[in-house]
């Protein structure tokens, strides 16, 4: 028996369980309220795609008469051909036999369907991939057409990582939905629910905790709460997350109410403690809540009565992942772009370097809500010593760092952690593509394992990234994404469309740019999206000052997106194709020299941009001088050494050989020899290792109570070769 049990609905990601229950689990260890977690979504999954089940879609699909397509004709006909390899498929997906891969390659071993009919393409997209990554694509587009094969002739809402979206995107109306729940059970429902009575009858809880980060998990949290309160009455059931932070914070519907007994909004650990308390103290008690909608005398009502403040982050716990099965999460590859890889494929343990967001100025991000607004990082040694209780009780060192955009700052004191531990660890995350990102900082990230980051460029325009208030121009992100992409870290870019006021000009402009960052390497991939206008957002608030007129509609359930006239007049929908099939081919390094106009089928302008934009951009050097409270860090190994004397003209010269070497080469420099063994000192002193790195200035300082004119010997060649492999100014 458990006090609460925490569920994430389906559907979300394949390869990983969504955070936010490991999160809420690892407050309430600390608590002493004992917790069980399930991710719903990925146990449906296995149970649908397994060799027993999946003959029953096709005996029920045959049953229906709902097999009509040619496609799920064909499918079926080959359904002894899917069976028979099913479960060894998904098995090698979860990382089990690796050798299966080579079947897998080999031409003919699968069922072919409609999935694979654009594979001599993606042959040529994914390049000259590893057999390991060639075998995940074709198992995943396997799976894809059985996928297809669900959608056409058993449940047209299932998407791998989604269920019945449609029915929670925008529904300011909780009429369709409720309506849609009033019916029977899909054949995707009877597996929920099969699976969610097991565990419930095995652990008895007091409560459930649906955790909805998205719209795609909405309808299936409403199924299950639907069930455990027809079946279940003695269970008290909430609903927390992503989508009710966002969509519903202006709910009236009591209809709601008959499924749900608490929604809980924006951090979850203090409204699910005190959710929790109530259920204790029981009825006829007076209760505190912290941003709780519940049902009170037939009405809605919103309870904010606690005094009690938000937990620190350093009070929050560590996430923990006990009781998710993470050995059985299986990782695809669906399509080619190398940032979606990594969302796709592998595990990866999600930790947050700071709640909310530091720059918090974005127009069209929601950064009214607490979500982003309340800014609160995490000390680097806490957040490394979470990340190794992590590795342990996970065993996976691969970090996701969930950040709205993590701060330079502390990104900097992470990797250092990291390194001092001497951790090999593989992380990425999402930052703003800001000036304080220079060629040192980026080696020293690669060097503590970042492997990648991604960053909204947005709309190419430096009037739109102003009006935007994104604190960046073209020129600067051009320079910073030049600095990961040297450092080895992949750079993938979110791209925007139809921003208000934007122009078609601007548009073409703004593709023109990304044009000139993919050709000369400094973006390794992208994502275009058309601009979306959200309630919570300044151009949601004040929508008459960025040139929109929104069409507002009486908000009964969720309100985040809005429908919006732009002044404009122009249709952005349009762009859409061209924009991402030049991406498309820009990522693969080709189609550079076809003239815009070659992506649209209808007239646009030629661009205002000068060809060699970016290139000059690039080649205006950035100021070179040292600022004195600059941290010194060296991360090569020390020298061996070798003293040599020299005679000229009855001169003699004492110097020092240093020979440096890194995993890839070998370094000499040579120093006057009393010199040399003060830089072999300082770099000494400078290491990750140490408690405390020098700055610029306690450097300089050191060197002046010796010798004369610091800055003649750190403008030198030898400290410029150093500069070069591993002597890092932070």
């Amino acid at each position: 028996m458990k006090d609460i049990v925490l569920i994430t609905p389906p559907f979300t990601q394949l390869n990983t369980p969504y955070p936010g229950t490991a999160y809420l689990k690892g407050f309430l260890n600390t608590k002493g309220i004992s917790v069980f977690q399930m991710d719903l979504g990925i146990e449906v999954i296995l149970e649908l795609f397994s060799e027993k089940t999946f003959q029953q879609v096709f005996d029920f699909a045959f049953e229906e008469g709902t097999i009509v397509s040619e496609n799920s004709h064909r499918i079926y006909a080959l359904r002894e051909d899917y069976l028979q390899i099913l479960d060894k498929v998904i098995s090698f997906l979860q990382g089990s036999n690796p050798t299966f891969a080579r079947q897998i390659c080999t031409e003919g071993f699968l069922p072919e369907a409609s999935r694979f009919s654009a594979l001599e393409d993606m042959d040529w997209a994914f390049g000259a991939m590893g057999l390991q990554d060639k075998a995940k694509h074709l198992a995943t587009l396997f799976l894809e057409d059985l996928s297809d094969f669900v959608v056409e002739c058993i449940d047209e809402n299932f998407g791998f990582s989604r269920y019945a979206e449609r029915l929670g995107q925008s529904a300011n109306s909780f009429d369709e939905l409720y309506e849609y729940l009033q019916g029977g059970f899909t054949f995707i429902d009877e597996l929920t629910i099969e699976i969610l009575d097991a565990r419930l009858q095995e652990i008895q809880p007091k409560l459930v905790g649906l955790s909805v980060p998205f719209p795609g998990n909405l309808y299936s949290a409403f199924k299950c709460a639907q069930h455990i309160k027809k079946n279940y009455p003695e269970i008290t059931v909430s609903m927390g997350g992503g989508f009710p932070n966002t969509e519903l914070r202006s709910v009236t519907d009591t209809r709601v109410f008959e499924f749900f007994d608490y929604i809980t909004l924006d951090d979850g650990e203090l409204p699910v403690e005190l959710v929790f308390d109530s259920i204790i103290n029981g009825k006829g008690v007076k209760s505190e809540f912290k941003r709780t909608f519940l049902l009170e005398e037939g009405k809605v009502v919103y309870k904010n009565n606690t005094k009690r403040a938000d937990y620190k982050q350093v009070a929050v716990g560590t996430p923990d992942y006990s009781d998710l099965k993470l050995q059985e999460y299986i990782s695809v590859i669906e399509i080619a772009n190398p940032m979606h890889s990594l969302w796709s494929d592998g595990r990866w343990n999600k930790l947050t370097m700071a709640h909310g967001c530091y720059w918090g100025k974005c127009t069209f991000c929601d950064i009214s809500l607490d979500y982003i607004k309340v800014y609160e990082p995490v000390a680097a040694n806490l957040l490394v010593d979470r990340m190794e209780q992590m590795i342990e009780q996970t065993g996976e060192n691969g970090f996701h760092f969930v950040d709205e955009a993590a701060p330079p700052s502390l990104m900097k004191a992470v990797a250092l952690e990291i390194m001092k531990r001497k951790l090999v660890v593989t992380w990425w995350t999402n930052i703003r593509f800001e000036k304080n990102f220079t060629k040192d900082l980026c080696y020293l990230l690669k060097a503590s394992g970042c492997i990648a980051v991604s960053g909204g460029l947005e709309v190419a325009s430096d009037r739109l990234l102003k009006l935007i208030d994104k604190g960046v121009t073209v020129e600067q992100v051009a320079r910073v994404t030049r600095n990961f992409t040297e450092a080895d870290i992949m750079v993938h870019s979110y791209l925007m469309y139809g921003y208000p006021t934007q122009t078609v000009q601007e548009t073409v402009d703004s593709l023109e740019m990304v044009r000139q960052l993919f050709e000369l390497g400094v973006l390794q991939s992208g994502f275009w999206h058309q601009f979306a206008l959200t309630a919570h957002s300044p151009i949601g608030i004040n929508p008459s000052e960025y040139g929109i007129t929104p069409n507002y509609k009486n908000i009964e359930f969720a309100n985040n997106d809005v429908e919006f006239k732009d002044h404009t007049g122009i249709d952005h929908s349009k762009f859409s194709y061209g924009l991402k099939k030049s991406l498309f081919n820009y990522m693969h390094g080709i189609a550079f020299d076809f003239p815009l106009q070659e992506w649209f089928d209808f007239e646009i302008p030629d661009t205002t941009i000068h060809p060699d934009f970016i290139y000059d951009s690039l080649a205006n050097e950035e100021n070179l001088n040292t600022k004195q409270t600059s941290k010194i860090v060296w991360l090569g190994n020390m020298p061996v050494t070798e003293h040599k004397r020299k005679s000229k003209k009855g001169v003699i010269y004492n110097s020092l050989e240093m020979t440096f070497h890194s995993k890839r080469e070998e370094i000499k420099i040579t120093t006057d020899k009393e010199k040399g063994a003060w830089l072999i000192e300082a770099l000494r002193k400078s290491t990750p290792l140490n408690q405390k790195q020098n700055s610029f200035k306690e450097l300089k300082q050191d060197f002046e109570q010796q010798f004369e004119h610091f800055e003649l010997f750190w403008y030198s060649k030898p400290i410029n070769i150093l500069r070069e492999h591993g002597l890092l100014v932070l």
